[in-house]
């Protein structure tokens, strides 16, 4: 009897596919309904800002691993200040691949509090 040799075909990508890619507009509507859902009733407190950015940090980046984007590493940073009228500038550079990796941001502001979130998605080949 012979034995059929199967051989292997490359599999490997280096590439996402096109639907499991980071999408930005997806993780900003992600990013603006936990922050909105989150700060729904909250008013600033010093006391407890930190506890704040670790639990919405955590709770982001949760809900980011639920999303469809396979292969993809997540950055997640929060910044939470007390609303006085005065203005806060932020910014971010980044040296990656800017076929596969992405960013999305999102801001709440209420009466006493600030929330910028940002979540970076980079493609892990």
């Amino acid at each position: 009897m012979a034995t059929e040799v199967i051989t292997p075909s490359n599999t490997y990508s280096i590439r996402p596919k096109f639907q499991n890619k980071f999408r930005p507009g997806l993780v900003k509507e992600l990013l603006h309904g936990v922050l909105v859902e989150y700060f729904h009733e909250k008013q600033y407190a010093p006391e407890y800002v930190d506890q704040w950015t670790k639990e919405l940090c955590d709770l982001l980046k949760s809900k980011l691993k639920e999303c469809d984007f396979e292969r993809y590493k997540f950055v997640v940073q929060v910044v939470i200040g007390e609303q006085r009228g005065e203005g806060v500038k932020m910014a971010c550079r980044c040296f990656w691949d800017s076929d596969t990796d992405n960013y999305a941001q999102d801001i709440y502001m209420s009466d006493t509090l600030f929330c910028v979130a940002a979540a970076f998605g980079v493609f892990y080949y």
